[in-house]
């Protein structure tokens, strides 16, 4: 299977982003090991997550699905390629 996103747009949508800097955040508070080297002073889970994402760093893959039932699976680093996150 080709990298091309064949469903929805090439970029991370804001849905997208905020659903992931949610359940990352989730599971930072969680216990789970930080990914990322955190600049001082960041603490809050949420804080923590974007810099994750920021640093493409997490090994997730975002799925795309169509109402017919057919779907896309899309490795995250795949749609932060063409954006740049604040």
């Amino acid at each position: 299977m080709s990298n091309d996103v064949h469903i929805g747009p090439p970029k991370l949508t804001r849905f997208e982003r905020a659903r992931i800097v949610g359940a990352r955040a989730l599971q930072i508070s969680l216990g789970a090991p930080i990914l990322s080297p955190i600049p001082e002073g960041v603490v809050d889970p949420i804080d923590i997550a974007i810099v994750e994402l920021r640093d493409k760093v997490l090994p997730m893959t975002i799925r795309r699905t169509l109402p017919e039932g057919s779907f896309q699976d899309i490795p995250l680093v795949d749609l932060l390629k063409t954006r740049i996150l604040h």
